[in-house]
């Protein structure tokens, strides 16, 4: 399933939608997303894009980001999101490496480093969305790859995770059965940056015809966000454990509670338990936990809202120091070094094997056998299971 199916058939059925807001304003309905992404499609189309490319992203946040995206899936090929924060050169080798025909930027690419480029405020990215619009996306199957994402590169090089369309709506649904629903009336607000966990979560919303909205600054200001809730509302997003802790002083400072957000998903390296249990006395139950990597997005395991609030079950505290229980789409166990699954309370490996494990390393097979053995996603990261799960 081609991910620009979902805007295509959203837009059919719920077109006057409100799609795109920048803050609070309305930037486009779900009607005129779906037609500047089929026009984007086709003028990239004419420049020789097509099922098997790769385009690149190199840009902030911003509502050309969701355009992108999908007008580069309505032409079938692979979108190559890359870190505005990295540097240019960095940029540079992934987009070589990944071998994109062209790359989507918003002026950070440096000249000269990795072919051509499109200009998101610039003449020739208005030319392309001129262009008479794709009828409908190219037809793509579970295997084909929509989504080439790099790694930190923290131990070498960074290494191309080719996810497959059959990956994104297993991580897709399994986000519906086993960590939040998502309402038709929702809003995601990106605040961390698009082209990793904040961006994962635009699937479930085009998919429900819920809001995108990238707040005026482009970026995680604790103030900005709590101000859009009331006016915006029902409001939905994704936040690393450091920027849970500054939104929660933000609102304490203020005497604030959270008011219009609606979920606040947390992921991306530890949760200390204080700063968890403020959170919740502060802001109430709003937030879910979620771990993945980019093997595997967000799709390993989750810890649900009751479980993050709830005071009452005997093993609370454990609970909540911990990353939840396996999402609906995968096997999670803990092994020892020969692959053999430890007890509970063992500590081992976390191994996980299932629909949203990565098709591989892109050209890179070696890295890939190491990884992902009969199956199993060794994840090098280290963890104990309980009796619950």
């Amino acid at each position: 399933m081609n991910p620009a199916e979902w805007l295509h058939r959203t837009a059919l059925r719920g077109g006057a939608r409100p799609a795109l807001l920048a803050g609070e304003q309305v930037v486009m309905d779900y009607a005129a997303f779906r037609d500047a992404a089929a026009r984007l499609g086709a003028g990239l189309a004419a420049r020789g894009v097509s099922k098997g490319g790769r385009v690149a992203i190199f840009m902030g946040n911003r509502v050309e980001y969701l355009i992108a995206l999908y007008g580069i899936w309505f032409t079938g090929a692979a979108a190559v999101p890359i870190n505005a924060k990295l540097h240019p050169k960095e940029a540079g080798w992934i987009i070589e490496n990944a071998g994109a025909s062209v790359t989507l930027s918003d002026g950070k690419l440096g000249p000269g480093l990795a072919g051509p480029a499109v200009l998101a405020d610039g003449a020739e990215w208005e030319a392309l969305l001129q262009s008479e619009p794709m009828a409908r996306p190219e037809v793509l199957d579970t295997e084909d790859m929509a989504w080439l994402f790099y790694t930190s590169g923290t131990t070498g090089k960074p290494k191309g995770v080719m996810m497959t369309c059959g990956n994104i709506a297993a991580m897709t649904y399994s986000y519906f059965t086993g960590v939040d629903d998502v309402l038709p009336e929702d809003a995601l607000l990106y605040a961390a940056p698009m082209s990793h966990g904040a961006g994962i979560y635009h699937f479930m919303h085009v998919i429900r015809g819920a809001r995108h909205v990238v707040p005026e600054s482009g970026g995680f200001d604790p103030g900005e966000i709590l101000s859009l809730g009331r006016p915006v509302g029902s409001i939905s997003m994704f936040a690393a454990s450091t920027m849970v802790r500054r939104l929660v002083d933000h609102a304490k400072a203020t005497g604030q509670d959270g008011e219009g957000l609606r979920t606040i998903t947390y992921a991306g390296g530890p949760m200390y338990e204080a700063d968890i249990l403020d959170a919740v006395e502060t802001m109430g139950a709003r937030f879910i936990q979620v771990y993945g990597q980019g093997e595997c997005p967000m799709g390993i395991t989750a810890l649900s809202r009751h479980d993050v609030a709830d005071r009452s079950h005997p093993r609370w505290r454990a609970r909540l120091n911990s990353v939840g229980t396996a999402q609906s789409a995968v096997l999670v166990r803990i092994v020892d070094e020969t692959g053999a699954e430890l007890p509970p309370g063992e500590t081992g490996e976390i191994a996980v094997r299932g629909a949203t494990v990565m098709k591989g390393y892109w050209r890179n097979p070696e890295a890939t056998a190491r990884t992902i053995r009969d199956g199993w996603l060794w994840t090098g990261v280290v963890g104990r299971m309980d009796d619950d799960g």
